[in-house]
């Protein structure tokens, strides 16, 4: 696509002004390809092609990682679930199942259940420590990735304006360049091809980084409505587990007053 887009640009330049001027367009105005493209953009075309390259990488990394399956497991919360009814809040057979499921949602179930002989209140701050740490890691290399969006365009348009001072001294110092506007136009043409490429880099940069973020937000979203179901199961079994606790609390407070009687 990039390289059709440059060709045309290329075509659309020769063909400028009619038949009899395209024979007349000078060389150095013609792209022929990409490395053509990229060899007239002069030396800060390396640090742009340096950012789109880090991007590339960066994104594909988040997307292999950010894949939901890794992220929550399909089997976490089923064998949470059937170790919660059979065994009920056995936290040893609980930390198991999810160490089968190795994921930042079974990091936070993990904490959660370890706490479970806890005030809910304790429990559910840790769940939401333990989810703040899972986002951080979940968001790596965002930040990179909004740098590279932020910066690209500027490093085009620094480019653009060493071009551009390189072509008015040329004009500057040349004897034959009065009434050749040819020569500041040729100058002007290559040192506007750093901001064009800044631009190719950043848009596509900056695009990348909401969708992740925004994959990020929806995951986190499904592990806290997870941890939510999650403590709600504990409280229906600790409510019921209370009511029999109650029972035996007053049983034996009933057979320690006969005692001391």
């Amino acid at each position: 696509m990039f390289e059709s887009m440059i060709d045309t640009i290329g075509i659309t330049l020769a063909q400028t002004g009619g038949g009899e001027a395209a024979a007349d367009v000078s060389p150095a105005l013609q792209v022929q390809s990409v490395w053509d493209f990229v060899v007239k953009g002069g030396i800060m075309m390396i640090p742009i092609g340096l950012c789109s390259l880090v991007a590339l990488m960066l994104v594909t990394e988040r997307i292999i990682s950010l894949r939901r399956s890794r992220i929550i497991p399909r089997g976490l919360v089923p064998a949470l679930k059937k170790v919660m009814k059979d065994e009920s809040l056995n936290t040893k057979k609980l930390q198991t199942a999810c160490k089968k499921f190795p994921s930042p949602a079974a990091n936070v179930m993990s904490a959660a259940i370890r706490r479970l002989n806890m005030p809910l209140e304790v429990i559910e701050r840790h769940i939401e420590e333990t989810g703040a740490r899972e986002q951080l890691k979940m968001r790596r290399f965002l930040r990179w990735l909004s740098v590279i969006a932020a910066v690209s365009p500027l490093l085009g348009l620094l480019g653009t304006i060493f071009g551009m001072i390189q072509a008015f001294q040329t004009v500057a110092v040349s004897g034959e360049a009065l009434g050749r506007a040819e020569m500041l136009a040729t100058g002007i043409y290559q040192a506007m091809i750093t901001t064009a490429a800044g631009l190719v880099v950043a848009i596509p940069a900056l695009i990348c980084y909401h969708f992740i973020a925004a994959r990020v937000d929806k995951l986190v979203m499904d592990i806290d409505t997870m941890a939510a179901d999650f403590i709600e199961d504990v409280i229906d079994i600790r409510g019921a587990e209370a009511v029999g606790d109650d029972y035996a609390e007053a049983a034996s407070n009933g057979a320690t007053a006969e005692i001391h009687r």
